[in-house]
């Protein structure tokens, strides 16, 4: 008797990759959303992290990319993509001069350029915080660039060569959450590169996706909780003080203080920043409560503002990275959540800290694009 076919057997990712300073798994996941791509090894070395990544993706991720033994261990893999979100760093111009070893040696751009060295993945992408671009006066930058190009063999998207010298802008590398359906001004740097051998002489890459077609939350009073704790209301005192530290940071003319922002036709939070609970004053909320006014509440040492001003809360942030009621939907039912073990300071810092899916997603589309054009061509 013939066996029914099943579905999900038919529907195997073609590309395998590894996920390098994975934080909580937000790069990864956006590529599994296409379906055509698989992890087959993480790395991360924050604790806290490596809980919430475990609880998400049943996989313990805790691995040291510095590590030799780690290097050792992904020269034995077989896998096509490499992923990293890595922290930006000095790099010192001084010494031999001996290419990217010497130039780059102590940075964590070092550990990734090395793995790329050592096994020579078809493609990576990488992601960094806006500022890349302009560290060091674009030092920084050109080194990364000139590294990936020159030294380890890459093509980057984005980039031309003309007589031998790169040409390139900023606006090639940068990508904005807003535009990709989620209501948050930030900002990322995105490096996409695939292996030179592999490309086809005059072969032509299309610059990397700017949107998002399909909104997926209009704007922030589409994703605003409409019953919150207590806890998340400012004190009265805490409130003054910030209305102090605004008007002192003004009158020096740096604009630096709060902001309430679920105002308007539209509103779009700032961005969220992985601090771990400091800079929520960017991103308060309006929502009047006045059962809570001017109660005394857990460690508030003053009543609770009269005025309805709270901070979001971490399944809004979760939101605004598309973590909640969009990347972890099964069967019409989202399964995304923190572990217990997990305080709410720390998912905070890790939601700051990931990136905004739905950008990654549509960068996995378009890398999966250009893989199976490449493949065609025989790879």
């Amino acid at each position: 008797m013939t066996q029914p076919l099943n579905i999900k057997t038919l529907i195997k990712p073609k590309y395998r990759t590894i996920d390098l300073f994975c934080g909580i798994g937000g790069i990864r996941k956006g590529f599994e959303l296409t379906r055509n791509f698989s992890n087959i090894l993480s790395a991360e070395v924050d604790k806290y992290a490596c809980m919430t990544y475990e609880y998400l993706f049943k996989e313990n991720p805790l691995n040291d990319v510095t590590s030799e033994a780690f290097k050792k261990r992904v020269e034995t893999l077989n896998y096509d993509v490499l992923l990293a979100g890595f922290p930006c760093q000095s790099f010192s111009i001084a010494g031999a001069k001996q290419g990217f070893e010497d130039t780059t040696r102590g940075t964590l751009f070092f550990d990734i350029a090395d793995i790329l060295k050592r096994t020579k993945p078809k493609s990576f992408l990488l992601e960094n915080v806006e500022g890349l671009l302009r560290h060091d006066k674009g030092k920084t930058f050109k080194i990364i660039i000139d590294t990936l190009i020159n030294e380890l063999g890459y093509k980057i998207v984005g980039v031309d060569e003309v007589n031998g010298v790169l040409q390139y802008n900023s606006e090639s590398f940068l990508r904005k959450t807003v535009d990709f359906g989620l209501p948050q001004k930030r900002t990322r740097t995105y490096i996409m590169g695939f292996r030179k051998d592999l490309i086809p002489h005059n072969y032509e890459f299309d610059e990397l996706p700017t949107k998002k077609n399909k909104s997926i939350f209009k704007n922030l009073y589409d994703l605003l909780e409409d019953d919150v704790s207590a806890k998340y209301y400012l004190s009265e005192q805490y409130i003054k003080t910030l209305e102090k530290h605004k008007a002192t940071h003004k009158a020096k003319g740096n604009g630096f203080g709060y902001k309430i922002v679920n105002i308007g036709e539209n509103p779009i939070s700032n961005t969220i920043l992985a601090t771990g609970g400091s800079g929520k004053e960017r991103n308060l909320i309006l929502q009047e409560k006045p059962e809570y006014y001017g109660k005394m509440f857990g460690s508030k040492k003053t009543p609770i503002n009269n005025k309805g001003i709270r901070v979001m809360t971490p399944l809004e942030w979760a939101r605004l990275q598309g973590f909640k009621d969009y990347a972890f939907m099964k069967n019409n039912k989202d399964t995304f959540s923190f572990p217990n073990t997990v305080s709410e300071t720390q998912q905070y810092k890790q939601l700051g800290n990931s990136v905004s899916i739905p950008v990654i997603e549509e960068l996995a589309k378009y890398m999966y694009k250009h893989l199976e054009q490449l493949d065609r061509n025989g790879i």
